[in-house]
């Protein structure tokens, strides 16, 4: 072999050697950056389950809400009709259901009732 073949020869290897360093670390920077995009999309996933679950609990507990407020307004507006005398033909049922022995009924009681004056 001649001498400028064995530098031919040296000069390409060299040449494969550098891309090689070069291209290597890049691929795995690459192969890292799409690791760790994949590990955000399922977190960040997770959080968008967490959220969407909360969400709907969130907007169950303000129906609740909602309802309560109106029952409570409701009783509210009956407690003035009774004050102002408006009311005294359902008095007996009212006292019957409210009050017994001189203590509040318990809510349970007091909710069938209301249920089942509202089914009539």
């Amino acid at each position: 072999m001649s001498t400028g073949t064995i530098i031919a020869i040296v000069v390409i290897a060299l040449i494969i050697l550098a891309v090689i360093a070069f291209v290597v670390p890049r691929m795995r920077a690459n192969s890292r950056e799409r690791q760790i995009a994949r590990r955000r999309e399922e977190v960040a996933g997770a959080h968008r389950e967490v959220a969407e679950e909360r969400m709907t609990r969130a907007e169950q507990a303000e129906r609740v809400a909602r309802a309560e407020r109106a029952e409570a307004e409701m009783h509210a507006s009956r407690a003035d009709l009774h004050e102002q005398g408006l009311a005294d033909d359902e008095l007996d049922d009212d006292h019957r259901r409210f009050v017994r022995d001189g203590n509040a009924a318990d809510d349970d009681t007091i909710a069938a009732d209301e249920t089942r004056r509202t089914n009539r």
